[in-house]
């Protein structure tokens, strides 16, 4: 289980599973977020915060939302924009590092080919 919450504590999520690697993309969203993600089903991930407390950014093809903080500006995670879909992401960089230092991260590169390059 991974928990972590944006810098002033307004968004807090668990991530209940161990992922099996972590992702980080180069697309122009995620390479300027300075994001790590892990992904998993919406089912094992619960995101604690008051309704208003993110803005969203939607981009490309306008499946996914980027979900921002309002207060300290941290990125804490993507969720599908149909209600039904199957993966999100939360942001790692967002978890205390001792949590996390020992999942594998893996480079995928989202700006071209849409492949994992390592």
């Amino acid at each position: 289980m991974l928990r972590g919450s944006c810098h002033c504590g307004a968004v807090k999520f668990e991530f209940r599973e161990k992922p099996e690697w972590l992702t980080e993309c180069n697309c122009s969203a995620c390479r300027r977020y300075g994001t790590i993600w892990a992904h998993g089903s919406p089912k094992n991930v619960s995101i604690e915060k008051e309704p208003d407390a993110t803005f969203t950014y939607l981009w490309g093809d306008k499946g996914l939302e980027f979900h921002t903080c309002k207060t300290c500006g941290n990125t804490t995670h993507w969720a599908p924009v149909d209600p039904d879909g199957d993966k999100m992401a939360v942001n790692t960089r967002l978890v205390p590092a001792e949590d996390v230092k020992d999942i594998r991260v893996r480079h995928f590169d989202g700006a071209d080919t849409w492949r994992f390059v390592d």
